[in-house]
């Protein structure tokens, strides 16, 4: 029993407490606009910490760089610049949005300790195209392990909790672990690659219930040439559809993610496979809500809905919302923020759509 409590702590990670630099993602602003907004609200008004949202840092060009566009000097270029970044506005805490990033950071500094050389190389690199000095960060945290490592103070200040209000019973969840969480260097990530624990923390701490089924650790199918590359697009709603068809049976009430691509691919996979298969997960026809971690302290913290985003989902959220006696306008879902009509997008609702097809539900 000591040989197993020690090998879980060393899968255990420091979260600084304050003073974060902030890297936004550059396609969760696209996907979930009102997730990174909320972080930067719960961090700040809630939590009363200082947190710098840098509008001069740039994207890590983590998708080029996987996809075999962007070599690897000019990634390793590219992430030297964000640390000197947050070097020089007086921060040593890195804290980015994207599990992507999070990953290409993780091995770069990890390449720079075994290939010093590399290191060096970057550095004059760095100070040939910007001037600027490579300062390497403190620590490195993905947003979600500081949720996480808040959550029980999210917790106190609690205005809903992951729990039918009708029912009285726990909302039940899957959590869904982006690869570049802890699959490429396990002890990055809370829990490590097999047991990460930093989704199921949020979802214990605010009353829910984690869905354990067969396919819990498999991949949403993104792998960027595996979704890039138009041919390869089989192979990627596959994965998903692996995943859905596994979770299914289960009746989960809705999947929270940490990462943006599978946030959007489990989300809008869904709608593809309700127009392929004419098959649709979730309790009446009505797709499984797909929520960023963000999204679901949101609603835990009370914010409002339309506030976080969510009507950008493909899959409808209302239902979910009804379960937690969460109070929303359905009129001001499909409006901006100025008040204007912004068009309302196909749902994954597969009952009698425009065409008047009747889908399958798989439960």
């Amino acid at each position: 029993m000591a040989g197993r409590g020690a090998s879980w702590q060393e899968y255990q990670k420091q979260i600084a407490d304050d003073r974060y630099y902030y890297a936004r993602s550059c396609i969760r602003q696209n996907f979930f606009p009102g997730s990174e907004r909320a972080f930067l609200r719960m961090l700040r008004e809630e939590l009363g910490r200082d947190i710098c949202d840098d509008p001069l840092h740039t994207s890590c060009t983590g998708i080029g760089y996987h996809s075999d566009i962007v070599p690897l000097e000019t990634i390793m270029t590219v992430v030297a610049r964000q640390f000197a970044l947050m070097a020089e506005a007086g921060y040593e805490h890195f804290v980015t949005s994207c599990i992507t990033s999070f990953g290409i950071y993780n091995e770069i500094l990890n390449t720079w300790d075994e290939f010093p050389e590399t290191e060096e190389r970057t550095r004059r690199y760095l100070k040939e195209a910007t001037g600027r000095e490579l300062v390497r960060p403190k620590s490195i945290a993905h947003t979600s392990d500081v949720v996480f490592h808040f959550r029980d103070r999210i917790a106190e200040r609690a205005k809903r909790r992951l729990v039918n209000v009708v029912t009285g019973e726990p909302l039940r969840v899957v959590e869904h672990i982006g690869c570049h969480y802890a699959k490429i260097f396990p002890k990055s990530g809370i829990g490590g690659a097999e047991f990460p624990y930093v989704l199921a923390g949020m979802i214990e701490s605010w009353g829910g219930s984690c869905v354990d089924y067969p396919e819990r650790r498999h991949c949403c199918g993104f792998g960027f040439r595996n979704y890039l590359v138009q041919a390869n697009r089989g192979y990627s709603i596959a994965n998903s559809h692996k995943k859905l068809e596994s979770m299914a049976p289960y009746k989960p009430d809705f999947i929270v993610a940490n990462c943006p691509g599978c946030s959007m691919f489990l989300d809008k996979w869904q709608y593809a496979i309700a127009e392929i298969e004419g098959t649709t997960y979730g309790a009446d026809g009505r797709g499984i809500p797909v929520l960023t971690y963000e999204e679901m302290a949101g609603l835990v913290l009370g914010y409002d809905p339309w506030e976080l985003g969510m009507q950008f989902h493909q899959v409808d959220v209302e239902p979910l919302l009804e379960k937690m006696g969460v109070d929303y306008d359905p009129a001001a879902k499909y409006l901006g923020r100025d008040g204007k009509y912004i068009g309302k997008p196909d749902a994954a609702v597969v009952n009698g759509g425009p065409d008047n097809r009747v889908y399958r539900i798989r439960e």
